[in-house]
C-alpha cells in the first residue's frame, strides 16, 4: 500500500472512504486505467466487529470482478455446517462459507492496492459538488479536483452532512449483533461449524453462529434486542450462562460455550437516503442504505453497487462530458441495483417478523415451517434407525 503526496491533484474519479466498497471500486477503476484518488483518515483500519462471514454467492461477486486472488489469502474457507433447529440437530449443510476478521480483510484490500492507486491519508473538510467538476479540500489544506466523486464512507455522517444528503430511519434499532471467542480452539471443537437457529418468539433470537477464524473458533450472535436492555447486559456478563440455557444441544460440543473474549455489540438501524440525486456525486453501501446483517447479504450488496459502478455506469460517465445529476440517476435507476437493495431491505424485515411477530399470520407461518421442520427431523430419525436395524435383518 502506497500513500499519496499531498498538493493539488486532479483526478477522474474521487473516492472518499476506503472500506470494503471504496477500495474494491478503487481496486477496479486503477486497473481499468482510471486515475483515482482514494482518501481515508486512515493508514490503517482500527479493528471493529462488522460482518465476519460470506457465503459462496458473495464470493462469487469477488471472483467475477477478479478481486478472489485478493481476498482468499485473507479468509478461512469451510465447508460442512451442522444445523440445528427446535433445540435438534436439523440436517448438515455442504456449502462453502468464508470467515475473516473485518479490519484485516480490509487492511489486506489496501494492502493489494495497484500502485497507481495510492491512499491519500486525511480528512475532507471541504466538499464542492457541480455538473462538471468536484473539489475537496483535506483538513491539511491539500485539494483534490475530481470529475466525479464516490461517497464510500459507511455510517460516517460528516461527509453526507457536508453535501447536504439526509440518512432516514426505516426501522430504528431494528437488530443486535454481537461476537465473541470461544475458549475451545479449532482442532478440539467438535463442530467444524455450526448454526443454532432460537426456539421461541419470546427470546427474539434469530440464530448463533460458530465457525473458524484461523486456530479459534468465532461466534456471532444475531438477535431483536437493543443495547439498553438488560437482557443485553445480562448477555455481556455471563454469556455462557446465558448461551447454555438458551441452546443446551450444542453446548457442549462447543466448549459449554466458555468465552475467550469481550462481548462485541453492534445496533443496527435499517435506513435510506434522502436528497442523494445531486450534480458530481454518487453514493454507495452503506453510505446510500443499511440492511440488517442477519440475513447475510450485506457484503454481496456492496459488491452488486460496485460491480455496476466499475463495469457499467462510471465508464459511461467518464466518456461523455459533464457529471450532472440526471447522468448520475442512471446508476440508482440501475435495475440491478434496484433488485440488490429491495430484496436486501426485503429480507431485512422478513428475518425479525418471522422470529419475533406475535401476530396470528406470523404465529400461522412459523407453525406451519415449524412443523414441517420436525417432520423432517422425524424423518432423518426413522432412516437413521432403518440402517441401524437393516444388517441385523439380514
Amino acid at each position: 500500500m502506497t500513500t499519496a503526496a499531498a498538493g493539488p491533484t486532479e483526478v477522474d474519479v474521487a473516492i472518499i472512504g476506503a472500506g470494503m466498497a471504496g477500495t474494491t471500486l478503487a481496486t477496479l477503476l486503477g486497473n481499468a486505467g482510471r486515475k483515482v484518488a482514494l482518501i481515508d483518515p486512515h493508514r490503517v483500519h482500527h479493528d471493529e466487529f462488522r460482518a465476519e462471514k460470506i457465503g459462496a454467492d458473495q464470493m462469487q461477486l469477488f471472483q467475477k470482478l477478479g478481486l478472489d486472488k485478493m481476498v482468499m489469502p485473507l479468509v478461512t474457507s469451510f465447508t460442512d455446517v451442522d444445523v440445528f433447529r427446535l433445540g435438534q440437530f436439523f440436517a448438515r449443510e455442504k456449502k462453502w462459507e468464508y470467515a475473516f476478521s473485518y479490519g484485516r480483510l480490509i487492511n489486506g484490500l489496501r494492502d493489494a492496492l495497484p500502485p497507481q492507486v495510492p491512499i491519500t491519508i486525511g480528512k475532507v473538510a471541504e466538499v464542492s459538488t457541480g455538473p462538471d467538476r468536484q473539489r475537496l479540500v483535506l483538513a491539511d489544506g491539500a485539494v483534490i479536483d475530481a470529475r466525479l466523486l464516490v461517497v464510500a464512507t459507511g455510517y460516517s455522517e460528516s461527509v453526507r452532512r457536508a453535501i447536504g444528503v439526509e440518512r432516514i430511519e426505516l426501522s430504528k434499532a431494528h437488530s443486535l449483533s454481537m461476537g465473541f471467542d470461544l475458549a475451545i480452539a479449532r482442532r478440539d471443537c467438535a463442530y467444524g461449524a455450526v448454526t443454532s437457529y432460537g426456539k421461541r418468539a419470546s427470546d427474539r433470537v434469530a440464530y448463533l453462529t460458530v465457525f473458524p477464524i484461523g486456530d479459534k473458533m468465532r461466534a456471532n450472535m444475531f438477535v431483536y434486542r437493543t443495547v439498553a436492555e438488560q437482557w443485553t447486559r445480562d448477555f455481556r456478563a455471563d454469556p455462557q450462562k446465558m448461551l447454555r440455557e438458551l441452546m443446551p444441544e450444542i453446548a457442549a460440543r462447543c466448549g459449554n460455550f466458555e468465552v475467550a473474549s469481550p462481548v462485541e455489540v453492534r445496533q443496527v438501524n435499517l435506513t435510506t437516503t434522502q436528497g442523494h440525486r445531486r450534480d458530481g456525486v454518487v453514493f454507495i453501501g452503506d453510505a446510500f442504505n443499511t440492511t440488517c446483517p442477519t440475513p447475510g447479504v450485506g457484503i454481496g450488496r456492496v459488491m452488486v453497487d460496485v460491480d455496476q459502478l466499475h463495469s457499467v455506469h462510471i465508464p459511461r460517465w467518464l466518456d461523455t462530458p459533464g457529471m450532472a445529476a440526471d447522468k448520475i440517476g442512471a446508476f440508482y435507476d440501475d435495475p440491478v441495483k434496484l433488485a440488490s437493495d429491495k430484496d436486501g431491505m426485503r429480507v431485512s424485515f422478513y428475518a425479525k417478523q418471522i422470529t419475533t411477530e406475535t401476530g396470528l399470520e406470523w404465529r400461522v407461518r412459523r407453525l406451519r415451517n415449524n412443523t414441517a421442520r420436525q417432520l423432517m427431523i422425524i424423518g432423518r430419525k426413522m432412516r437413521h434407525l432403518g440402517q441401524r436395524r437393516e444388517p441385523r435383518m439380514a
